[in-house]
């Protein structure tokens, strides 16, 4: 039997910038911020080498998938957890 594999979760720029954030400004640990936003941690450390090497025009948007609608809203919803905190 062949396994499919799961498709890739995207996140919008805005979700990356604020992990990016979250991480700089706060005094915990990196795994720590990325198990509750639901990341790998050495996605937050890509992201921020992203962010630093090519300032405004990192995360530029989609390519390859479209995002589907669930996670583009779970990410919305994460957000809104994070700013409600």
């Amino acid at each position: 039997m062949i396994r499919k594999r799961k498709p890739y979760k995207t996140y919008t720029r805005e979700f990356k910038i604020e992990a990016i954030r979250l991480m700089d400004e706060s005094e915990r640990p990196a795994a720590e911020i990325a198990t509750q936003l639901g990341i790998r941690r050495n996605q937050l450390y890509k992201w921020k080498e992203q962010l630093t090497s090519k300032g405004k025009t990192a995360f530029p948007g989609q390519r390859g998938r479209p995002r589907k609608d669930a996670q583009s809203e779970l990410a919305t919803l994460k957000q809104e957890n994070l700013r409600l905190k």
